[in-house]
């Protein structure tokens, strides 16, 4: 009975958290804003140098611990964010970074499938309910999805994202997904609803940038992939039953992405 009681005390304190949540300021603060810029820019510039070196496209890529656990099926994945870096301003900044290695798979294919934004929903199901491009040419593509996501609350997302894609040479590509805007949908579904004002929006999530990378090597595919997102704080006094639960989303997330991108190559 204890972990049964345990459970609806801390599934109750979400509720209550995220309902009382609306009355703060609405959306991230500017200083929030300027630390997740701060924070992306640095990422990006090391990214940069990464995929500017053929023996460092991939981070991490040649450590024997996970070169072993990749070569097993396994995904390997790290929180990056910083020791005491996670919350500022009213808000939290998560930072995960997710690789797996597929077998018989190619740098050509990935990026195809990457590009293919109109076969999202159901590549990505049921995580991404609708998909729309707005503009797309060579190297740059600009798409709003709806995003539905499902863990003691549901929460429905339209997210509009500016995509650029690169490569150092045939074996070694990436892309940078930028989110643009995100806005909370009041649904009761995922495909119909409007969307709430900032100043009813939870902030749930407030920015979203994703970046990929992959490389061929040993007759098949690394594929990496880094999210940094933002979302509002924990309120004072409610960390110790909801920072396990926020924190978690964002790794599930990415580990959901990164195994559908595997999947998908993989066959």
């Amino acid at each position: 009975m204890t972990p049964r009681i345990r459970y609806i005390s801390s599934f109750h304190l979400l509720l209550l958290a995220f309902a009382i949540l609306p009355a703060y300021a609405a959306g991230p603060s500017r200083e929030a804003q300027l630390a997740f810029s701060r924070y992306t820019a640095e990422v990006e510039a090391r990214l940069d140098r990464q995929h500017g070196m053929l023996e460092r496209f991939l981070a991490a890529a040649d450590d024997p611990t996970a070169s072993a656990r990749l070569r097993r099926g396994e995904l390997v994945i790290e929180d990056l964010v910083p020791s005491g870096s996670a919350e500022t301003a009213g808000a939290m900044l998560h930072h995960w970074r997710g690789t797996a290695f597929i077998p018989g798979a190619t740098a050509e294919q990935f990026e195809r499938l990457l590009c293919d934004f109109r076969d999202y929903p159901h590549r990505f199901a049921p995580e991404v309910v609708r998909a729309e491009v707005l503009s797309q040419r060579a190297d740059h593509s600009r798409v709003r999805l709806r995003m539905r996501q499902q863990h003691v609350l549901t929460v429905v997302l339209d997210a509009t994202y500016d995509v650029t894609f690169g490569q150092l040479d045939t074996e070694r590509r990436f892309s940078m997904s930028r989110s643009v805007s995100i806005v909370e949908i009041a649904s009761a579904g995922a495909h119909a609803g409007h969307a709430l004002s900032p100043q009813d929006e939870h902030g749930f999530l407030w920015r979203q940038n994703t970046y990929w990378s992959c490389e061929e090597r040993d007759r098949g595919l690394l594929i990496q992939i880094e999210t940094i997102s933002l979302s509002r704080g924990i309120p004072r006094g409610l960390g110790w039953a909801l920072r396990p639960y926020v924190e978690s989303i964002p790794r599930e997330a990415l580990a959901f992405t990164l195994t559908r991108v595997r999947d998908a190559l993989g066959r």
